[in-house]
């Protein structure tokens, strides 16, 4: 499937956070397989629908309701850009573009939204398994380099 297509499954694609209250979007079991270090991958039930906190403010990166388990930005191999104000931190995750690239890139008159289309269009991205979301990071490099303007 193309990183950037949605799935459908029986489970409902927005559930709350337990933490914050915050609506949730559903993430694929591969997103926490892949980015979820041995010691909570360990612990993850793989029939549970697990989803993604955006809320900047919340601990809680994924969680699911059906177990009550939350797991926090400790149990990721990645920092979770939503979570992470840190300059060094990937919004797109596939290709490495970090805030500091994006800033770089407005001074630079360098196109970073192309650049990803142009590799996501040739089918080269993995967002469901390298961006926390599970989801493309368009959306949320495309708000970041309207907040720098």
């Amino acid at each position: 499937m193309d990183c950037c297509a949605t799935s459908s499954n029986i489970e409902p694609a927005i559930a709350n956070c337990p933490s914050c209250g915050e609506k949730g979007k559903k993430v694929p079991l591969i997103t926490l397989k892949s980015l979820l270090v041995a010691s909570f991958l360990e612990t993850i039930e793989p029939d549970n629908p697990y989803y993604f906190c955006p809320n900047s403010s919340c601990n809680t990166v994924y969680f699911s309701q059906t177990s009550s388990q939350t797991f926090e930005e400790n149990a990721l191999k990645v920092h979770v850009f939503q979570k992470n104000s840190d300059k060094d931190v990937p919004i797109c995750y596939c290709f490495d573009w970090t805030r500091d690239r994006l800033i770089q890139s407005v001074s630079d008159n360098q196109q970073p939204i192309e650049h990803i289309k142009d590799h996501v269009q040739a089918g080269r991205c993995g967002c469901e398994v390298n961006n926390p979301q599970g989801a493309c990071c368009l959306g949320n490099v495309t708000a970041y380099l309207r907040s720098l303007n």
